[in-house]
């Protein structure tokens, strides 16, 4: 995995998180609205279908769609042809993650309804979990034209033009999602950012060459490959983009921090800790140096200050399981064996919890 700045080990960013983010992002969350009261499971006998239906649409605001469901599947029995009703029914599938059903159910809705914005944008986003994404991509198309200023749906739509190989599309859709020159170097950048959370390095890295290609001095992109060649196991390759990194942006601490790690990564520890000095001078904030000069030092045998390191470290990330297990065997080394068992133990919760 790619190493980014939020801990010592990239943040996992997988295809399903990143759609659930994207989903979640797209359609509002429950609102704080006042109970409905009574049973929300069934229509009362004395209740319209116009009121149980407003109020199945309460529930879904509210994020109980186990009883919204059953209320609109028994109002479905009764009143099939409510206006409106299957409408509600597919946004509460759609909202339940039951993207087959609510597919099912908004197409007979658009067929009626061509024009329905939410319609099209539920159908698109639910082809687009279903990884069908050669269905997602006309409708999420209308979505952009019917609302150009959508960013989510520049995203979803740049993914799909993505997954489905269309690169110069998914380039430009993303340059429309920040406001960049389609053809830009800045274009290529921020596709290769988007396409590295999605693990696609091998055409982050295409779309890298490309941005520089147009701009030789290109901020981020020197550093961006040397994440890259780090995750391919290419270390001495990475030394020299990060170099060329600082070349462009000598205040650039994160390319410092970095460019220490690939120089532990070959042993080479008193230039990694040169590097890592550099780092924390430059941003004392971050526990990433602190740990990892912590582990250089234990390398090279000086457990005292190796201590003192990953002691600040820890400090700032209390949750980092590598840092308290190497604190752990600092405080080994110096004979403090009821304080070593302490952050062995700490360290141990901290993996069986990332593990759940």
């Amino acid at each position: 995995m790619i190493s980014w700045p939020m801990s010592v080990n990239r943040l996992a960013s997988s295809w399903v998180w990143s759609l659930s983010l994207s989903l979640w992002l797209w359609v509002p969350g429950p609102v704080d609205l006042p109970s409905v009261g009574g049973s929300a499971q069934t229509v009362r006998q004395a209740e319209s279908p116009e009121r149980a239906l407003e109020r199945a649409r309460e529930l879904i605001e509210r994020g109980r769609l186990d009883e919204a469901l059953r209320l609109l599947k028994a109002l479905n029995e009764r009143e099939p042809h409510l206006p409106g009703l299957q409408r509600t029914l597919g946004v509460a599938y759609y909202r339940k993650a039951d993207y087959e059903r609510a597919i099912e159910l908004l197409e007979r809705v658009r067929a009626r309804h061509p024009r329905d914005y939410e319609v099209i944008q539920l159908l698109g986003l639910s082809y687009y979990a279903l990884g069908r994404v050669q269905r997602a991509i006309p409708l999420l198309e209308k979505i952009r034209d019917l609302a150009p200023d959508q960013v989510t749906a520049s995203y979803v739509l740049g993914m799909s033009y993505a997954r489905a190989g269309r690169m110069d599309e998914a380039v430009r859709a993303f340059a429309h999602m920040y406001d960049v020159a389609p053809h830009s170097a800045a274009s290529h950048l921020l596709a290769a950012k988007v396409f590295l959370q999605q693990q696609m390095e091998d055409r982050a890295e295409a779309e890298l060459r490309r941005a520089l290609a147009l701009t030789p001095r290109l901020p981020m992109a020197h550093f961006m490959l040397g994440e890259i060649d780090i995750f391919k196991g290419r270390v001495r390759e990475s030394i020299d983009e990060f170099r060329r990194e600082l070349e462009i942006n000598p205040g650039f601490w994160l390319a410092y921090y970095r460019l220490g790690d690939a120089y532990a990564r070959l042993e080479m520890f008193d230039r990694a800790m040169d590097n890592l000095r550099r780092a924390i001078w430059l941003n004392a904030s971050f526990s990433g140096p602190f740990i990892l000069m912590g582990k250089v030092l234990l390398k090279k045998g000086d457990a005292l200050l190796a201590a003192s390191m990953l002691e600040r470290g820890v400090k700032m990330d209390p949750n980092n399981a590598s840092g308290h297990y190497l604190l752990g065997q600092a405080y080994q080394r110096l004979g403090r064996t009821k304080d070593a068992q302490r952050e062995f133990a700490v360290a141990r919760k901290l993996r069986e919890e990332q593990q759940e």
